[in-house]
């Protein structure tokens, strides 16, 4: 299993990992199978999109509508 580590610059930010993935499976000389990716955090999630110039935009501007906006009481 390889285990990639990812860091992102920004609060809200969209990944592109094909070319990450690719160059991971060339590595690995992999020419049938199944790559599983998955996310061990609760503020990430993986998605398959097509991205365009602006998608990315479009995707963030798609989540924050939807999602609606938390206000947590300040911890102790």
């Amino acid at each position: 299993m390889t285990v990639l580590h990812l860091r992102t610059k920004r609060k809200r930010e969209i990944v592109d990992l094909t070319e990450l993935c690719r160059k991971q499976l060339w590595h690995q000389k992999a020419t049938i199978g199944v790559c599983h990716l998955f996310v061990l955090h609760t503020t990430a999630a993986l998605t398959i999109a097509d991205l365009d110039p602006g998608t990315d935009l479009d995707l963030l501007d798609a989540f924050n509508a939807m999602v609606p906006k938390l206000k947590y009481p300040p911890s102790t």
